[in-house]
């Protein structure tokens, strides 16, 4: 069974769409496709809400990309324009 994780946010009053993206691009692009257990990650938006949705093969996979993640610049960099305070973030068992 993988896991889907959903990552639901809104940006920080002073973000801008723009950098987010050109963050999330390098997220996707140069940290955590190399994590072991990845399958795919997409981010969506609707209105001011923001969305990531990552595929993993495991739920271990999934807590050791968020250990590596915390601190990582890459990762910080994209945190950067996020409101902590709206950060929801859920993992869900696959079952098929």
């Amino acid at each position: 069974m993988a896991i889907v994780e959903v990552t639901v946010f809104h940006l920080r009053a002073d973000a801008d769409p723009t950098s987010l993206l050109a963050a999330d691009r390098r997220v996707q692009t140069e940290l955590i496709p190399n994590q072991p257990g990845f399958l795919r990650r997409t981010t969506a938006r609707e209105g001011s809400d923001w969305l990531v949705l990552t595929l993993w093969a495991t739920g271990l996979d999934a807590a050791a990309y968020a250990d590596v993640a915390e601190g990582h610049p890459v990762q910080a960099e994209f945190e950067s324009h996020i409101d902590p305070a709206s950060v929801r973030t859920r993992r869900f068992e696959t079952l098929d």
